[in-house]
């Protein structure tokens, strides 16, 4: 079994886009959408043992490897939409156009995506209305 089902990543995932702050639910736009990095910081934050199980950094430029817990997620949250194993998870891509750096709060530095000024889009989740 894979630490994704076994530590019920799809879950925790689930649970992390139900509650990010929504300023006007009633919005016809629908909920609002996160980043990869910005669930990984967030799963990092809640559930830091899972994440020292998959052994991941959580991404962004300068890391020095090409595989972080940010592209995990991507991936595996791209997989599971496509084979419609996730019904209640849609996912959308940020483009670079226009866009130099975008940057999260990471602990103790900014986490700059490694993805802008690239020819590769920053993949974004939210849940469904």
């Amino acid at each position: 079994m894979s630490v994704w089902e076994e530590q019920g990543i799809e879950e925790k995932i689930i649970q992390i886009l139900n509650e990010i702050p929504d300023s006007d639910p009633s919005h016809h736009l629908g909920r609002p959408f996160m980043t990869a990095y910005q669930i990984a910081i967030e799963l990092d934050q809640r559930h830091g043992d899972i994440v020292n199980k998959l052994e991941l950094p959580i991404g962004g430029r300068g890391v020095g490897q090409r595989t972080s817990l940010a592209q995990y997620l991507a991936r595996q949250l791209s997989r599971i939409i496509k084979e419609g194993r996730t019904p209640q998870i849609e996912g959308g891509f940020l483009s670079n156009q226009h866009l130099n750096d975008i940057s999260f709060v990471g602990d103790p530095t900014p986490i700059h995506s490694s993805l802008t000024e690239t020819q590769y889009t920053l993949s974004m989740f939210r849940l469904r209305k």
